[in-house]
């Protein structure tokens, strides 16, 4: 690499320059150097401060010419030469050259070469899993993958697997990847807990608190029919993970075509649950499900209408929901009663109203 510097600074000082850059952080990578090293590598050969910012995992050195740590809280100056960590992240790692000063090849080979080591070292030391890396996820819901993988993956993910208390569910979007998050002990279903991670000797130095997953509230759970499972214990998910997706069959879209729950927690269910294994999506549907796709043909109004009276405690709260008159309720129900061929006003018709449109739900493909 040297004889090779050489020569090429004899034909272009630049070329034999950026060699030696290349060797320089080679060499440090190869040492195992920490982030300051790499730093202050890029300051002294660059001729000017360098500084490193990695707000995500709250990594802040600078490091001046002539060697010297010496950190500053004030934001960079977006005008200096930098580089992202990440292809498409914000930058990260700048070189504090002034505006006057022309580009230069040399300053950009130290840029990538510093930012490939930098990643290097905080990829090693504090971790960049994101809290929804697919594999991991896959990983950690697979009910026939070993235990010491999916031990491995729930550390990665950032869930504390040495606490005993610690729970965790699954939450199954129709259209999505599945997510993991934790339930707080006391209640399990909402709320924020932040999650310790367990040290590891094969996974090496951990994410720092602040890359904890949380627990989402209905609100910001993302747009869509979701399932959610119940809260286990974390080498428990694939079986949270299977009852998340039974509870996203019993959901809706919410609209008047389809209407009812957009957000089904598996724990809600109880025995109703049981549906799910005798209606096979795809299959044909039950009579009465027939009966009321037919019915629904011949009258817009009717899945939103036997819905409200399915879901309220009575016709008029049921009125109320649809935003109707209570006497205009009354004559929808009796056109309903006549194309369904069964009442829905008596409490054995409104369980059968029930079932009907549950497993309506269930027969989807």
């Amino acid at each position: 690499m040297k004889e090779l510097a050489g020569r090429l600074t004899a034909l272009d000082p630049d070329a034999g320059a950026a060699v030696q850059v290349i060797g320089y952080f080679d060499r440090l990578a190869e040492s195992r150097a920490g982030l300051e090293a790499l730093v202050r590598g890029a300051a002294v050969l660059a001729g000017c401060a360098a500084r490193l910012v990695d707000a995500e995992r709250r990594v802040r050195v600078r490091v001046e010419a002539d060697g010297k740590r010496r950190d500053s809280e004030s934001p960079p100056d977006p005008a200096w030469p930098s580089v992202a960590l990440t292809p498409g992240g914000a930058s990260a790692l700048w070189l504090e050259r002034t505006a006057e000063a022309a580009p230069s090849v040399v300053d950009a080979v130290i840029l990538e070469r510093a930012a490939g080591a930098v990643r290097l070292v905080l990829d090693r030391t504090r971790g960049r899993v994101p809290a929804d890396d697919p594999e991991l996820v896959e990983t950690l819901l697979d009910a026939t993958a070993p235990e010491p993988a999916r031990l491995h993956a729930a550390r990665r993910l950032g869930l504390d697997v040495t606490d005993p208390a610690t729970r965790a569910r699954v939450v199954a979007p129709l259209d999505r990847p599945p997510r993991v998050v934790v339930a707080p002990p006391d209640t399990g279903t909402c709320g924020v807990r932040p999650m310790s991670v367990a040290p590891h000797p094969e996974d090496g130095p951990q994410p720092a608190p602040a890359q904890a997953l949380r627990v989402p509230t209905d609100a910001e759970l993302p747009a869509g029919r979701l399932g959610i499972g119940p809260a286990v214990p974390v080498l428990d998910l694939p079986r949270s993970w299977a009852a998340a997706r039974t509870a996203l069959r019993f959901t809706a879209e919410g609209t008047a075509q389809d209407p009812g729950e957009r957000i089904v927690h598996a724990d809600a269910l109880g025995g109703i649950a049981l549906l799910a294994d005798l209606v096979a999506p795809g299959a044909e549907p039950p009579p009465d499900v027939h009966n009321l796709e037919v019915a629904a043909a011949n009258a817009p109004w009717l899945l939103a209408t036997l819905n409200a009276v399915a879901a309220t405690t009575s016709l008029r709260a049921a009125a109320t929901e649809i935003n109707v008159h209570h006497s205009t309720l009354q004559d929808r129900l009796t056109h309903a009663e006549s194309l369904l061929g069964w009442p829905v006003r008596t409490p054995q018709g409104r369980l059968r109203l029930q079932l009907a449109l549950t497993m309506r739900h269930l027969a989807r493909p």
